[in-house]
């Protein structure tokens, strides 16, 4: 059976990869939001 090109990489257990929890990277991407928001209402009102 094909799988069109996708392939899990995640399978793989390397001991040089980057292991991120998923959870900091939605805590990261939360606060960039919000940096972002704040930056808006700021300088919206200039």
């Amino acid at each position: 059976m094909s799988s069109a090109g996708l392939v899990n990489y995640y399978d793989s257990e390397d001991r040089r990869a980057v292991h991120i929890n998923p959870i900091v990277v939605m805590v990261v991407a939360a606060v960039i939001g919000i940096i972002i928001l704040i930056l808006n209402t700021i300088y919206a009102h200039s």
